[in-house]
């Protein structure tokens, strides 16, 4: 069966608020639990703040360590979910139902599967 990176994203501007937390979390607690008795998740956790990022690049031989996230954006990547699903129409599925999906986004993106690259 194929797997599913759900990369979660979102601007934390946009994030509910503090008196809003405590229902989100619960939200997101019944998203991985239905995902974990559905049978289908491998693995999913969230990420600490982008803030506490390090970035690594080698460039012309020289390790250049700075710190924060990559990618200049408001949208950062929170976290994720590994999911195992027939196909891709299931994993858009998941996606629609993640707790954020009304104020961030979740990229959907395909394990590659290097074992069936095996035999060319």
């Amino acid at each position: 069966m194929p797997q599913y990176m759900l990369l979660i994203y979102g601007d934390p501007a946009d994030a509910p608020g503090p008196d809003e937390q405590d229902a989100q979390m619960a939200h997101w607690m019944q998203y991985t639990t239905d995902l974990q008795e559905s049978g289908s998740m491998r693995a999913g956790d969230a990420l600490d703040r982008a803030d506490t990022a390090t970035t690594v690049r080698v460039r012309d031989g020289e390790t250049v360590i700075t710190d924060g996230p990559f990618a200049e954006t408001k949208e950062i990547l929170g976290g994720y979910y590994l999911i195992d699903v027939p196909d891709l129409d299931a994993a858009l599925a998941w996606a629609a139902k993640m707790p954020n999906i009304t104020f961030g986004s979740v990229e959907v993106r395909p394990v590659w599967d290097f074992s069936a690259d095996a035999g060319t």
